[in-house]
């Protein structure tokens, strides 16, 4: 796994928004990202983490030129590993350096997600969530342009898992654009380890709630209009594997023993 940078070299901030990019062949994605990105105007310092996750495009090349203006970080997976992995890597990479008063936030590297949205959730955190979700679920969130079978299992997970995780004030389960308060992670890290993330798919983001929620984080939703009319390429989401890695997660959640954390709080 080998890590470039590129982005402003004099630029001096004292607080930072490390943003977790998981990419997998998002050549085409990738550009209009960044720019939308230099574009968004934020209290603090944006740092990119594009996470290459053994792309056979273009992805590494694109992350590895950057953007002028755009402070990009590569970190690339020399195989495919899943977005699990990738997430994992992006989350440990952050916390390596991150301070304790930054923020972590994970977002589809697709272009489907609105940068603008990371000003909302960072004064959510400011204001003392610990973790912000943007969602589509909640008043004045949207998901029409989302094909009609990634509609109906986004909203029966969030049926599912609302009475199986059960936090407060969340609606949107599945929704991989958050953003985490980085004593969240640290404290979820120093206690899973390795085992943060598990699953490969796109079930890791409910499997990476299903861990949090133990130390009984403060949730705020953000509202998302999802811009699946932006994305290029076909969706990489298999539908069958995922409803197995549901069914998978709910049946560890009845077998796994509730760890103690809120003692460690």
């Amino acid at each position: 796994m080998g890590l470039k940078s590129r982005g402003p070299k004099s630029l001096v901030q004292t607080r930072t928004l490390h943003l977790v990019l998981p990419a997998y062949n998002e050549e085409d994605s990738l550009r209009p990202l960044f720019e939308r990105l230099r574009r968004t105007e934020l209290p603090i310092h944006l740092k990119a983490w594009v996470i290459d996750d053994g792309s056979i495009d273009q992805t590494a090349a694109i992350a590895s030129e950057g953007l002028e203006g755009l402070d990009v970080q590569l970190v690339k997976h020399p195989v495919n590993q899943g977005l699990g992995r990738a997430v994992q890597t992006g989350i440990r990479a952050a916390l390596r350096v991150a301070s304790s008063d930054d923020i972590i936030a994970i977002m589809d590297a697709d272009n489907t997600h609105d940068p603008a949205l990371l000003d909302a959730m960072i004064a959510a955190i400011d204001a003392g969530a610990d973790l912000a979700v943007s969602s589509r679920f909640t008043p004045g969130g949207d998901d029409t342009t989302a094909p009609p079978f990634r509609r109906l299992l986004s909203r029966g997970a969030a049926t599912v898992f609302s009475r199986l995780i059960a936090i407060e004030d969340l609606h949107d389960f599945t929704c991989g654009y958050r953003a985490y308060r980085v004593s969240l992670l640290r404290r979820a890290t120093e206690y899973w380890g390795d085992s943060l993330v598990t699953e490969q798919g796109f079930a890791c983001m409910v499997e990476l709630l299903m861990k949090l929620r133990h130390l009984q984080p403060r949730v705020v939703e953000v509202p998302m209009v999802l811009q699946y009319d932006l994305k290029q390429g076909a969706s990489k989401l298999k539908l069958a594997l995922t409803l197995r890695q549901y069914a998978k997660l709910v049946l560890r959640e009845q077998i796994t023993p509730v760890p103690d954390l809120a003692a460690r709080n």
